[in-house]
């Protein structure tokens, strides 16, 4: 019985399932369903492009471990030209496929097994967020810092110059949190929450990584960062000052 949690949505969104598993994609199918939502499947990267071109669809429950095309390099496909929002379900369970996942654009990493009716909770959350954020006419457009321009509505970064930086997803919502709140500290936990929406160990390092990674785009040096300056014990402050359009 699928709780109230779960009640169908007022709209019917498509949710795509990709994964070469039968018993994974009758047990994420049959929940959803009930859940209110309409269901397409794909055993492969191929079927999954051919699903897309043929369909509407609204998110993605992504494995990564499919036959010939892994999912890693489906969602590296996928980011080129689309914000699709899109979930791993996924038996691996290493720490760097977790950050993979999520620095190649993925929104929330679920490790098999899973709890279906949790599977769907996350996901109408994700649908939430992703369909607010596209209907936000309102708020500030870009963000100056430093010569620096992050485009809120592009999601992207541009250099002092003009020239665009590819930022992933995880890059993108973490810069987006620090400055948001230039000169605040803010904590590891804080910012693992913002950019990860899912949960997490003690021992996550996906912030880390994240933060190494843009101080390299954006030129600042690890070891006297002027940007994103590390409070050793309590997490990362962004020291520029920021100009909001």
């Amino acid at each position: 019985m699928i709780t109230a949690a779960s009640a169908p949505e007022a709209t019917i969104y498509r949710v795509l399932i990709v994964d070469d598993d039968p018993v994974t994609c009758a047990t994420l199918a049959g929940y959803f369903e009930q859940a209110g939502y309409a269901i397409t499947e794909a055993k492969d990267a191929l079927e999954a492009r051919q699903a897309m071109r043929r369909e509407t669809i609204d998110l993605v429950l992504l494995d990564v471990g499919l036959p010939g095309e892994d999912g890693f390099s489906l969602i590296r496909d996928i980011r080129r030209h689309s914000e699709l929002p899109v979930i791993f379900v996924s038996g691996r369970d290493q720490d760097l496929d977790r950050i993979l996942g999520l620095e190649l654009g993925a929104d929330d990493y679920v490790v098999k097994p899973f709890n279906a009716r949790e599977v769907v909770v996350r996901a109408r959350n994700l649908l939430r967020r992703s369909l607010g954020r596209q209907d936000d006419d309102e708020g500030p457009v870009r963000r100056d810092f430093a010569g620096w321009s992050l485009d809120l509505r592009r999601r992207c970064l541009l250099t002092p110059g003009g020239e665009r930086v590819e930022l992933t997803r995880g890059e993108f919502d973490l810069l987006e949190a620090l400055t948001a709140k230039p000169g605040r500290a803010l904590s590891r936990d804080a910012l693992l929450d913002h950019v990860s929406k899912r949960d997490w160990q003690p021992s996550d390092r996906t912030v880390d990584v994240l933060i190494g990674r843009l101080r390299q785009k954006l030129g600042d040096d690890p070891r006297a960062p002027q940007l994103i300056i590390t409070l050793h014990g309590v997490g990362y402050l962004f020291g520029a000052s920021v100009q909001t359009h």
